[in-house]
């Protein structure tokens, strides 16, 4: 599955999921386009590298 992206300086491509983590990260990537619509990197939720950046306890038993 390709997935659709515009990348900063307006232009378009298809990419592999796998890339497309790797783009976001480097902020090449202005937008995405999933199934419900086209999202935009920095306004939208994203789903993030599996990374939490949370602050709180730890609720998951072990």
């Amino acid at each position: 599955m390709m997935i659709r992206v515009m990348y900063s300086d307006g232009r378009f491509d298809m990419v592999k999921p796998e890339l497309l983590d790797n783009l976001i990260k480097e902020q090449v990537v202005k937008s995405f386009k999933r199934a419900s619509g086209w999202v935009v990197v920095g306004r939208d939720p994203i789903r993030n590298s599996g990374q939490a950046n949370y602050g709180g306890a730890e609720r998951r038993v072990v």
